[in-house]
């Protein structure tokens, strides 16, 4: 099976506090990896050196065997949404889906094929809604960056806390979602949902202060050891 992350002796130091601390982790491709920890965990950090967001103090991040940092080409297969500044917010959703569409070669009706498949994730609520994105709700604005994630048809996709602030009908409907492309990419989630989390993913990261505690494939009883890791 190809790797098609790969991390080593990664670390990001901030004065004298080490936040991500992380020897080796290997995602193969096809994989749906939840990253769970506790707040100051380090999951943001990791995720933003993943995408060359900020740059590790030492160690590397391989996208097929090419490092991050000096290598672009990971752009072209990586999608991603950590939070409401990964939008441009002064469009309405409905320019930026386009904005989105056009930077990956798809025309206008395109676009507008493509958001057919999300009527019922977006509720009639992102739409013809006659608001700028910036006047959405936290929620809103998580679907509209998801979406415009998947529209890439990414080959890696990263997601950070997919399923802060949306109501539990949005929150099955973006699980069906993420099922359904199980397999045709490699999905990475962070998440403190862990009900969510474990349903999603066949695979499990647990970070502790910066440093992976647990790394396991999700079973049966997943959720209960996590639930007795956290309770402890």
């Amino acid at each position: 099976m190809i790797m098609i992350l790969e991390v080593k002796n990664l670390q990001k130091i901030y004065g004298d506090k080490i936040v991500v601390n992380i020897e080796n982790l290997n995602i193969k491709a096809g994989e749906t990896v939840g990253l769970v920890g506790n707040n100051g965990a380090g999951k943001t950090t990791f995720f933003r050196m993943l995408l060359d967001l900020i740059r590790p103090t030492n160690g590397e991040v391989l996208s097929k065997g090419e490092n991050v940092m000096h290598n672009t080409d990971w752009k072209n297969y990586t999608a991603s949404f950590l939070d409401e500044g990964f939008l441009i917010d002064y469009l309405t959703p409905e320019e930026y889906f386009v904005f989105i569409g056009s930077l990956n070669n798809l025309s206008a009706a395109d676009v507008d094929a493509y958001l057919t498949h999300y009527v019922e994730f977006f509720n009639g609520e992102i739409l013809k809604s006659g608001k700028y994105i910036r006047d959405f709700s936290k929620g809103n604005q998580n679907k509209v960056g998801i979406a415009a994630a998947l529209m890439q048809k990414p080959e890696i996709l990263i997601l950070d806390e997919p399923f802060a602030n949306l109501d539990p009908t949005t929150q099955i409907r973006l699980k069906k979602i993420l099922k359904d492309h199980a397999g045709n990419m490699t999905t990475f989630i962070s998440s403190h949902d862990l009900n969510h989390v474990t349903d999603v993913c066949n695979r499990i990261v647990l970070l502790e202060k910066g440093v992976v505690i647990k790394d396991f494939k999700t079973d049966q009883n997943t959720l209960k050891e996590l639930e007795s890791y956290f309770s402890a």
